[in-house]
């Protein structure tokens, strides 16, 4: 095993132990595997229903005998305190534990027991492996980072056991483009990781210079894009400028990776770790390992078709109209991603906890409006905090309009999304 899977192991999570279990399903015929995740869906299910009081109320007195009768759990359902929604006897401190607001706005804390988070970083390996990737690969991530001073230590500790190196989405500038050529110039990657949108305007820059990532760094193999939904003009154009093939990744923090591009050409469900449905278009998804939360039937906030005719054990995403995020645009004249809000959002969550559901809206150059739904109105110090939170990611001097609101209006699409840009819109 590498430096990250050892840390991994010496932590507790049973790296090794996932990859052997993932190695048993995946040589599983069809009709077995089948098998074997409808048994383990409802075993999820019963032991929820028996050991975990949040699970308990949402199904009602009587467990149903048919899936489709099951409750669907949301993010709504999840906004409570972890110690009051776990299982019972689980401690927390045996747990990994995150929160998150994605992009969809609505933020919450979640958990996942050793073996959950120890699958999810095996499912990782497993994909990664199909181009020849391991841990080890050296990546440039597109990626934001914590700007608090003990937050950011750990995650740059991250990227050193993952052999990381990061390009920050907070400034997208022309500048900034620029000294990411010089630093792949003078660097060697094997891929390049992150979000579609950051992506997608460095490959936009290296095409109006009439050149590729890969003439700039002959070492890239692969571009994975994450967190923001990839458009087929998007897929083009990060071709186009990297030189590389793209591969799409679609997961949640909560959950796990829920597809990835096989090199077949098929958006491929993760299977081993998730069941995945839709209702209505939504999107669904059941652990089948999760001991901690009744992630069951749990509403993902994207919208998408599944392709059922399998290959193997697998399914396939056919189309996903899910998480995009339009671009900051600031007086300076910097450009950064949407996505630089959620580092300021799950800051203040950290801090309060008491963001329910919110948006962002930048309503002029030098103007942005949060829209929060909140039990309570924000005290003098929370919306300082906010303040200093934008100040601090993105550049001082900004008009900050704080508006508590009951609900937030969705599209008719359903799907929210976390920033909206309105300069072009007036």
């Amino acid at each position: 095993m590498n430096l990250f899977e050892n840390i991994l192991q010496l932590k507790g999570y049973p790296f090794a132990e996932a990859k052997k279990e993932l190695a048993a399903l995946q040589a599983m015929g069809t009709d077995e595997f089948l098998n074997w995740q409808q048994q383990r869906a409802w075993l999820q299910v019963r032991f929820h229903y028996e050991h975990n009081p949040l699970y308990k109320k949402l199904v009602g007195n009587n467990l149903p005998d048919k899936w489709e009768d099951l409750p669907i759990v949301t993010k709504k359902d999840l906004q409570q305190p972890l110690n009051s929604i776990i299982t019972k006897r689980v401690n927390l401190k045996n747990c990994h534990t995150g929160n998150t607001s994605g992009s969809t706005g609505i933020p919450f804390f979640y958990a996942k027991d050793r073996m959950t988070h120890a699958m999810t970083w095996a499912v990782i390996a497993d994909r990664y492996s199909w181009y020849g990737l391991t841990f080890s690969s050296r990546q440039a991530r597109f990626y934001g980072i914590p700007k608090e001073f003990f937050a950011n230590r750990k995650e740059l500790l991250k990227d050193k056991t993952l052999n990381r190196e990061r390009f920050s989405v907070f400034d997208l500038s022309d500048k900034a483009m620029e000294q990411f050529i010089h630093r792949f110039r003078n660097g060697k990657f094997d891929y390049v990781y992150g979000y579609t949108s950051a992506l997608v305007m460095f490959a936009r820059h290296l095409v109006s210079k009439g050149t590729t990532l890969k003439e700039i760094c002959p070492s890239v193999k692969i571009c994975i894009s994450t967190s923001e939904t990839a458009t087929p003009e998007d897929h083009n154009i990060l071709e186009k400028g990297f030189g590389v093939p793209h591969i799409r990744e679609y997961g949640l923090s909560e959950t796990c990776i829920t597809a990835f591009d096989a090199p077949d050409g098929n958006w491929r469900l993760t299977e081993e770790t998730l069941f995945t449905e839709t209702l209505n278009g939504k999107i669904l998804s059941t652990s089948l390992y999760n001991t901690t939360l009744p992630m069951i039937r749990y509403e993902t906030g994207d919208i998408g078709i599944i392709e059922h005719e399998r290959v193997g054990i697998y399914r396939s995403l056919q189309h996903l109209h899910g998480r995009t995020n339009d671009m900051i645009i600031l007086p300076s004249g910097k450009t950064a991603a949407g996505l630089t809000f959620y580092y300021i959002s799950r800051s203040v969550l950290e801090t309060s906890g008491i963001l329910k559901e919110f948006i962002i809206r930048q309503t002029g150059l030098n103007e942005f409006t949060f829209d929060i739904v909140s039990d309570r109105d924000l005290t003098t110090e929370e919306k300082e905090l906010v303040k200093q939170k934008i100040s601090l990611y993105l550049e001082p001097g900004l008009d900050i309009i704080l508006n508590r609101v009951q609900h937030i209006e969705r599209p008719a699409s359903g799907k929210l999304k976390h920033f909206y840009s309105e300069l072009n819109r007036h």
